[in-house]
């Protein structure tokens, strides 16, 4: 598995947020959650540029909203680092 940590920062009743995670899970990437409404969190997000949720970072890429492809890469790179 990679060792960048996965971090995906979400917010209450998010649709988006909640197949993002899914999709995460399925595709066997673990992951952690963050509020995105926490102050801090949220401040961050908006300084690279994220005006919605979720926000998913992979060290210090990362993308918002529900992204299956972005997730599918992801998965890909994983793979190819534990060939």
């Amino acid at each position: 598995m990679t060792t960048t940590t996965v971090r995906v920062y979400t917010k209450p009743d998010c649709k988006q947020c909640d197949l993002t995670k899914d999709l995460l899970t399925k595709k066997g990437i673990p992951f952690e959650v963050e509020d995105i409404l926490d102050p801090g969190n949220l401040a961050a997000a908006q300084a690279l540029g994220f005006g919605s949720a979720p926000v998913v970072m992979v060290g210090d890429e990362g993308w918002a909203g529900f992204r299956p492809d972005m997730i599918d890469a992801l998965a890909a790179r994983i793979a190819e680092e534990t060939v």
